[in-house]
């Protein structure tokens, strides 16, 4: 019998290895799977590329898995805000790399290595900074970047939903980037608020298909003050 529910997040975490290549869902506190991050951080991981569309909020959850020294790479989109201070700090004493990636083309990196696609043009990003050293090719007139797939060993994602199979439901703003990393990973772990019996989830509605889960663990809901928080009063 299929079944891809565990005890605990510790448990989903098992396998988890220095060096290893994570994607991790949210966008800002929206999605963030922060159970996962945290036991992360008990883990002990080190030398960590971690792929996210920002760079940490305050003092939880992706901010403090790089404030606990395991991040060593982060690929993301949206470095600065008011409240990545962690970030920063690590970045300007030199402790942590930065790839940095449009929005559009991180997402569609993403996507591509669960398609399994080769690689890609896109025109965003052509001529700046972020395209040197990178295949440049004009088509139909118009100049393009070749950009490749982010595969990744993990994701961790959030979702609302779940079953034993794995399959997934998302609550609004939450989904993100969780669908494309599950595809873009080899082992895809979500924390869920919900596990329901087989069958339960209407097929039409299944955001993610449990082929592409590997494990699932029922968590408690955190809510997370949305207002910025400011260095020392955090939330």
């Amino acid at each position: 019998m299929i079944n891809k529910i565990l005890a605990s997040v510790e448990e989903a975490l098992a396998d988890v290895h220095d060096g290893a290549t994570i994607l991790i869902g949210g966008f800002g506190s929206a999605g963030l799977p922060t159970h996962l991050t945290d036991a992360l951080i008990a883990k002990g991981a080190r030398d960590l590329t971690v792929v996210n569309n920002n760079a940490g909020n305050g003092e939880h959850g992706l901010a403090a898995l790089m404030k606990a020294g395991c991040v060593r790479k982060l690929i993301c989109s949206f470095p600065r805000q008011v409240d990545s201070w962690v970030f920063d700090d690590l970045w300007r004493a030199g402790k942590i790399e930065l790839e940095l990636v449009p929005q559009g083309n991180l997402a569609e990196r993403i996507r591509a290595a669960g398609a399994g696609i080769g690689a890609f043009f896109t025109a965003t990003g052509f001529g700046t900074e972020l395209a040197k050293g990178k295949e440049t090719r004009q088509i139909n007139g118009r100049d393009y970047v070749l950009e490749y797939p982010i595969h990744a060993d993990f994701a961790l994602v959030a979702a609302e939903t779940g079953d034993r199979w794995g399959n997934l439901t998302y609550r609004k703003t939450a989904r993100n980037f969780g669908p494309i990393m599950c595809m873009a990973a080899k082992t895809a772990i979500a924390q869920v608020h919900r596990i329901v019996e087989l069958g339960a989830i209407d097929p039409e509605q299944v955001i993610t298909p449990g082929i592409f889960v590997k494990r699932v663990v029922q968590v408690e809901r955190v809510r997370y003050d949305p207002t910025p928080a400011k260095r020392g009063e955090e939330k």
